[in-house]
C-alpha cells in the first residue's frame, strides 16, 4: 500500500535551504527523491521511533523527522537537515 507523502511548507523552506548551503547539490536531490520513494512504501518501518507516531531517517546527506497517519496512509515530513 502507497502512503502519500506531504512536506510541511516549513521542511520545504529548510530542504531548499540545505540545497543551496550545499556543495553537493545532486548529492542533496537524489537524497530527498530517495526518501519521497521510502516514505510512500512502508514509513513506519524507516528509520527509528520517537514519541507518538513520530520517526527521525538519515539517507546522506540529509536527516528528516516526520510523522506517519496510518489511518489516513500519509506521511508528513515535518522537519529536514544536513548532517
Amino acid at each position: 500500500m502507497n502512503y502519500r507523502v506531504i512536506w510541511r511548507k516549513s521542511a520545504k523552506r529548510l530542504l531548499a535551504a540545505v540545497w543551496l548551503a550545499s556543495e553537493d547539490r545532486r548529492a542533496v536531490t537524489a537524497a530527498a527523491n530517495r526518501i519521497d520513494l521510502r516514505l510512500q512504501k512502508n514509513p513506519a518501518q524507516l528509520g527509528e521511533s520517537r514519541e507518538d507516531s513520530r520517526r527521525i531517517y538519515f539517507d546522506w546527506p540529509l536527516g528528516i523527522d516526520f510523522e506517519v497517519n496510518e489511518q489516513e496512509k500519509k506521511v508528513i515530513v515535518l522537519s529536514v537537515w544536513a548532517y
